[in-house]
């Protein structure tokens, strides 16, 4: 009997509380970080299955791909189709995901979370259009956020926008480098019958915008900083291990006095500890100060029956390697 044979189906049985009848929902069904098996998550869309191959072959490990699907098919008969991701690949196909079951068609193309839909698009990129480690900061703008207006930078899809708006937060502005990760944002707005203004999504280098809103005299009730581990572009470098304290400095001046700035950092080899010094930093000044740390999901972290092994890094005071941060801010001229 394989590892992974003794491993994932306890593993699926953790997660059964998280599971819908109607099938909609998403989890982490193996975070092998954690979980005993460090080359492969598997995550679950709905009815689609996607797998994540961390192993170091450019080629991924097909053989363990399939036995993954067949005891999550054992486990989880429901599942209709299985997406195969192999990280480390050169080969785009094989980054944004190959069909190990059913067609590319029949792909979830929606979940619902808190009675909020999310628009995916599985394939659109190595990761998966939605980012289910992140659902409790969703549930905390959910409740935090009516009445304000927020600024969501590094959108991707959206979603944190998408929770925002779900709040009832009276504006939202989503902005991405990349066009086609905003439309899928764009979608989930349609999803839950949302009227889709042109204002609410803003195409843009990080730089460039906030430099716009900065000359505009905007102020927002809370903005979100999520940004990628690693960009260049012609406007400026992104660099979470070396640059989140200045990417953080440079949105201070668009929040409003007693708003919010969210603060992420999903390195996993960046330590929970470096991202607590950033906080520590930035809030010395006393014009920020942490309110809240926002833990990852259990399926995320796994149980004590499941968990075998350790992150590559310790994401402590943090619970999970995606760090995630709520700060308050105070302005000397007190603009709200």
């Amino acid at each position: 009997m394989s590892s992974l044979a003794t491993l994932l189906p306890a593993c699926i049985d953790a997660r059964a509380s998280l599971l819908d009848e109607k099938h909609l929902s998403g989890c982490r069904l193996f975070n092998g970080f954690v979980e005993g098996l460090p080359t492969l998550a598997l995550d679950l869309y709905g009815t689609t299955l996607v797998i994540h191959d961390h192993s170091s072959a450019k080629t991924g490990d097909e053989a363990l791909a399939k036995e993954a699907l067949e005891l999550t098919k054992q486990k989880l008969p429901f599942i209709t189709t299985a997406l195969w991701k192999v990280r480390s690949s050169d080969n785009t196909e094989l980054r944004n995901g190959v069909m190990l079951l059913g067609e590319e068609k029949q792909l979830c193309r929606r979940i619902v979370e808190d009675g909020v839909s999310y628009a995916l698009a599985l394939r659109l990129n190595r990761d998966a259009s939605l980012y289910l480690d992140t659902r409790g900061l969703r549930a905390w703008a959910k409740a935090n956020l009516a009445g304000k207006r927020v600024l969501n930078t590094f959108a991707y899809t959206a979603s944190l926008g998408v929770a925002a708006k779900a709040g009832g937060a009276s504006e939202v502005l989503n902005t991405d480098l990349n066009n086609a990760f905003l439309t899928v944002g764009r979608d989930s707005w349609s999803m839950n019958k949302w009227l889709v203004k042109r204002p609410e999504f803003r195409p843009g280098d990080f730089f460039d915008v906030v430099g716009q809103l900065k000359r505009e005299r905007r102020t927002f009730d809370c903005v979100f900083v999520d940004p990628p581990l690693f960009s260049v572009t012609e406007q400026g470098r992104v660099d979470l291990v070396a640059d989140m304290e200045r990417l953080l400095n440079k949105v201070r001046p668009l929040i409003a006095h007693d708003g919010y700035l969210v603060a992420v950092n999903n390195a996993v080899f960046v330590p929970g500890s470096d991202f607590q010094a950033v906080i520590d930093r930035i809030c010395s000044d006393g014009f920020l100060t942490l309110e809240t740390r926002v833990d990852a999901p259990l399926d995320f972290v796994g149980t004590e029956a499941t968990r075998r092994g350790q992150a590559p890094a310790s994401p402590a005071p943090f619970n999970h390697s995606t760090k995630m941060a709520v700060l308050r801010v105070t302005r000397k001229d007190g603009k709200r």
